[in-house]
């Protein structure tokens, strides 16, 4: 087997945002994650609500209107 075929592996420490630690084996040292199960919701069964409203008004001002336009039927669609 070659010897530089397989990546370094280091201890690890991975570091929520949430203040969590997790100790584990990786390629890369020292990450830091924005959520993990401790602090997120599908985990913890807190339900925190995002703007939709905010970002659909948003897009709407940006592109126009959020309602869908159908094209009108063509004369040879249309059966009698």
């Amino acid at each position: 087997m070659k010897e530089q075929g397989h990546p370094t592996v280091y201890e690890t420490s991975i570091t929520c945002t949430c203040g969590t630690v997790y100790t584990t084996m990786s390629t890369v040292q020292n990450l830091r994650i924005g959520i993990c199960s401790a602090c997120h919701p599908f985990f913890t069964g807190e339900q925190r609500f995002i703007d939709t409203a905010g970002r659909v008004d948003k897009f709407a001002q940006r592109y126009g209107s959020i309602r869908a336009r159908r094209a009108a039927p063509k004369p040879s669609d249309v059966t009698a």
